[in-house]
């Protein structure tokens, strides 16, 4: 992937600056604020939409993401707009189901909330954090200083500000990181392109995934007693199936009689969204600026990670930021191998998955021996829903004791 660095300008003086400037203000950007303004750092939330506003998301905030809602105060608010609790993952392969608790005891429950929901509360919690929150403002440039460190932003009307760090947490076409031109690695092209809506009358209080060949779909409650159901196909039929979205998507659930069955008596509620996704890492840090969220690591929105690994990318981030503040040298490069560190076995989990190829042997023979163990498949839930790395999942020995049954 190659970033074309956007246009550079230099600006003098200008207004007081702030420790810091988080440009975008959804599931990274708010969270980041909220956390620099209760360290004490001035912090300036900006963000091109006004709120509440919908974007495109595979909504799942999957354990470790509510629990970084419950430290930070807020998985209260989150569940007090009705959106219900998954305790429950299950995954059809075909002939065989695995069914299983994602959770941890400190953080059972996973949460799909609708973005406009969700993003207003995390935007709440920033402003009364003490962050200032500027929404309806496009950052248009960055301003740099004569040694090339980035200095502030210059917005809609000339409105320029300074800071002594400038974060994009603006997503996969993130102006910040084009602008101080983030190099990328590990990047691959879209592997899947997924369509979702809502159903009415679609009742579960499982986040369902299905996979077959050539064809993944999953299903999930969210508010007002509504279902998300997403289907996704491989990036190469993208072209031959997108003038009749409804109607792949229905031959892809006919791959589940039992869910066509379900499907049948529901009724679609909104409109399909759709969606394709890059993958890559930058390096999300540099004189005078970071990333946080898509705009620093993008992964196929095929394991549902995107929420919960911006709720603990800003985390990572805001501790980074607060050593950095301080002046403590080689903070933001912690950061960056902490993040590399944490999310990379789960991307490369991802890019298999979204491959959408069947399963090797060593795989189907592992789905074929745990299934019906329930701590096993436990494991596997958490596997899923990323309280377990790859690594450790995988690991011969841990392998070996869920085979064994101890």
């Amino acid at each position: 992937m190659v970033d074309t660095p956007w246009r550079v300008v230099h600006y003098g003086s200008m207004t007081e600056p702030y420790d810091v400037i988080v440009v975008g203000a959804r599931c990274a950007g708010s969270p980041l604020a909220m956390l620099l303004a209760r360290q004490g750092h001035r912090t300036l939330l900006v963000d091109r939409a006004t709120f509440p506003s919908d974007t495109v998301s595979t909504h799942v905030i999957h354990p470790p993401g509510a629990d970084a809602l419950r430290r930070w105060g807020l998985l209260d608010r989150v569940a007090a707009t009705g959106c219900p609790p998954v305790g429950r993952y299950s995954f059809d392969f075909g002939p065989v189901t695995l069914a299983g608790a994602p959770g941890t005891a400190e953080s059972p429950y996973a949460y799909a909330p609708r973005r406009t929901l969700l993003d207003q509360i995390l935007l709440d919690a920033a402003a009364a954090a003490g962050a200032e929150v500027r929404a309806g403002f496009v950052v248009e440039e960055l301003i740099f200083d004569d040694d090339g460190r980035v200095t502030g932003v210059r917005g809609g009307g000339g409105v320029s500000e300074r800071a002594r760090v400038v974060v994009g947490a603006d997503g996969r076409n993130s102006v910040v990181a084009r602008a101080v031109g983030a190099k990328s690695y590990e990047d691959h092209p879209p592997l899947t392109v997924g369509y979702y809506s809502y159903w009415s009358n679609l009742p579960t209080d499982t986040f369902e995934a299905y996979s077959r060949p050539g064809r993944g779909w999953a299903v999930c409650p969210t508010n007002d007693g509504l279902t998300m159901v997403v289907g996704g196909w491989p990036h190469a039929e993208l072209a031959a199936h997108r003038d009749d979205v409804e109607a792949t998507l229905t031959e892809t659930f006919a791959l589940s009689p039992e869910f066509t069955e379900r499907i049948r008596d529901a009724k679609r509620e909104e409109r399909i969204v759709g969606a394709t996704v890059p993958n890559y890492f930058r390096v999300p840090f540099g004189d005078g600026w970071a990333l946080v969220g898509d705009a620093g690591y993008s992964r196929d929105f095929i394991t549902a990670q995107g929420i919960t690994d911006a709720f603990l990318d800003a985390g990572e981030l805001a501790h980074a930021l607060d050593r950095t503040l301080r002046g403590e040298p080689g903070a933001l490069a912690g950061y960056q191998a902490r993040r590399d560190a944490r999310a990379m076995p789960h991307y490369q989990m991802t890019l298999g998955i979204a491959s959408l190829q069947p399963p090797d042997e060593q795989m189907i023979q592992l789905v074929g021996a745990i299934a019906g163990n329930q701590p096993a498949m436990d494991a596997f839930a958490r596997l899923n829903s990323g309280v377990t790395s790859p690594p450790e999942f995988f690991a011969p020995d841990h392998i070996g004791r869920l085979l064994g049954g101890s």
